[in-house]
């Protein structure tokens, strides 16, 4: 089975990044949705194995093993089921045309208009979004239930005991499982989320305001957050020339994106929300698609997108055939992404000008910021196939207790909506990939590493880089990290160890003047 689509991390404010990401055998359209589609690969899976174990590097024997486990006949009409429900809510959210400031915008033009300096627009804009989810708050509800309730079914006609033992073997999860990732989310809850709460201190006092309330969070610095330069021709044209210099690895990579047009970026009425990498097996080429809307976030999809893109085209190179080969598991996915991220840190000047180092303090604070909405989003999934007949109230109910556990800064200032818990319908993952979004945050600690590695000595940092996208999915993502030489984010002090250095250079950083 080969993972065909992966997209960037869709953290706080729901921002472009926030489409759906997971596996399929095929390139992706712009409104499908990428959840396990195991029913139409399994007439693949016998040619795969057979191809697989002329290979012993790939790990041949624990991927059958895990899609054996993911699959009966019985099952099909179901998974078409719950393809069409996250079908539906992609739809669903593609369809808002909000009418604001005279005109009539979708979710991703709303969300630049949240990071206004003008604590008013932002109040308005980020009202006009909740909105929008609370005035299809029925729906919603009733797609994610069906989910639920039918992924529960197809759990228990698997012979599982709920979903979660379920979603774990869909995604590929050989060396790893519920008890160290809740190990991991104590480290998380126990380190980052003091690091993140002061982070939120100290962004209101360069707003000059007692507190943020919510509408406040998306804007990071009273003179504006850091815009790029040049719109999207500008950062395909920053692109060229950083990826040309980073390496020639990367170079080569990027030019024959150029060269091929194999990326879609700038936002468009109608166009399907996120961000997300395809991989066109056929061709054996990445393709990008993002929503670009003239925020910070349009060079971190950018950078983020072609982590995944490079190391699909590296590993593609290497797969001599066998599908597995092209993707590791997706958290192992994700440190490509955002790994890349921080290699790009030293062209950022070509990009944002004089707010470069706004935009460095910006980009590593975000991720501190990230981690406990992260976890959290992983918690509520736990909690919800651990009961899956609670009430549309109840999930609500207990995602906004876990808000105040992961994000005890957060201020909804009385929106009625948001304070019964609504916020996490915004959310894509939830819906379409469950349970794959601790991968972001398991692989942002591991990108933190990089930046750390990267800092010290960036030749051995390139050098690890590009020895884990060669390794590609041959080896499981315990023994990926092992063979990079990154810690293990389960073992106990990981987190704090990591977010060690990450701490002491934003304490020394002066941002009450950016």
């Amino acid at each position: 089975m080969t993972i065909d689509r992966l997209n960037s991390i869709d953290p706080i404010r729901d921002p472009q990044k926030s489409s759906q990401a997971g596996r399929t055998s095929r390139a992706a359209k712009g409104d499908s949705i990428a959840i396990s589609n195991d029913a139409a690969e399994k007439a693949e899976l016998y040619n795969a194995v057979e191809i697989a174990k002329a290979a012993p590097e790939v790990r041949t024997d624990r991927v059958a093993e895990l899609k054996a486990k993911t699959w009966k006949p019985e099952i099909l009409e179901d998974l078409q089921a719950e393809n069409r429900l996250g079908s539906e809510y992609v739809r669903l959210k593609a369809s808002a045309r909000v009418p604001f400031e005279g005109e009539e915008r979708n979710l991703t033009e709303l969300l630049a208009f949240a990071e206004s300096p003008d604590r008013g627009m932002r109040r308005r804009a980020t009202a006009a979004i909740a909105g929008f989810y609370r005035d299809r708050e029925a729906e919603f509800d009733r797609i994610y239930d069906e989910l639920v309730r039918l992924r529960d079914g197809i759990a228990r006609k698997l012979g599982f005991p709920n979903f979660v033992p379920l979603a774990y073997a869909r995604l590929g999860r050989s060396d790893y499982g519920a008890e160290a990732v809740a190990g991991y989310r104590r480290q998380v809850h126990a380190t980052v989320v003091p690091l993140a709460a002061a982070l939120r201190r100290r962004q209101a006092a360069r707003l000059g305001l007692p507190s943020l309330e919510f509408h406040d969070e998306a804007l990071e610095f009273l003179s504006g957050n850091p815009e790029p330069l040049g719109g999207a021709e500008g950062i395909v044209a920053n692109g060229l020339s950083m990826f040309a210099a980073m390496s020639k690895e990367t170079g080569d990579f990027f030019r024959l994106l150029s060269e091929r047009g194999l990326y879609d970026l700038e936002t468009r009425k109608g166009k399907a929300a996120g961000g997300y990498c395809s991989y066109l097996p056929t061709e054996r080429v990445p393709y990008i698609f993002a929503n670009f809307n003239g925020t910070a976030e349009d060079v971190d999809t950018f950078s983020h997108e072609c982590g995944h893109a490079f190391q699909v085209y590296r590993s593609g190179l290497a797969a001599r055939g066998v599908p597995d080969y092209d993707w590791p598991t997706l958290e192992a996915c994700e440190i490509h992404s955002m790994g890349m991220e921080f290699l790009a840190w030293p062209w950022m000047d070509s990009y944002f000008g004089k707010d470069a180092a706004k935009y460095r303090f910006r980009h590593l604070s975000a991720g501190i910021l990230f981690l406990p909405y992260g976890v959290l989003v992983d918690e509520f999934q736990h909690w919800v196939y651990g009961n899956p007949h609670v009430s549309p109230a109840e999930r609500k109910a207990a995602w906004r207790g876990l808000e105040r556990k992961y994000l005890p800064w957060r201020d909804y200032s009385g929106d009625e909506f948001l304070e019964r818990g609504g916020f996490w319908f915004r959310q894509g993952h939830i819906f379409q990939d469950p349970f794959y979004y601790i991968d972001y945050t398991l692989a942002q600690v591991s990108a933190y590493e990089f930046w750390g590695k990267a800092g010290a000595d960036r030749g051995a940092a390139w050098a690890s880089y590009l020895s884990l996208c060669d390794l590609g999915g041959s080896e499981s993502y315990l023994e990926l990290l092992r063979r990079a030489g990154l810690r293990s984010p389960f073992a106990e002090g990981a987190v704090e160890a990591i977010m060690k250095p990450v701490r002491e250079w934003l304490d020394a950083a002066d941002d009450r003047g950016m």
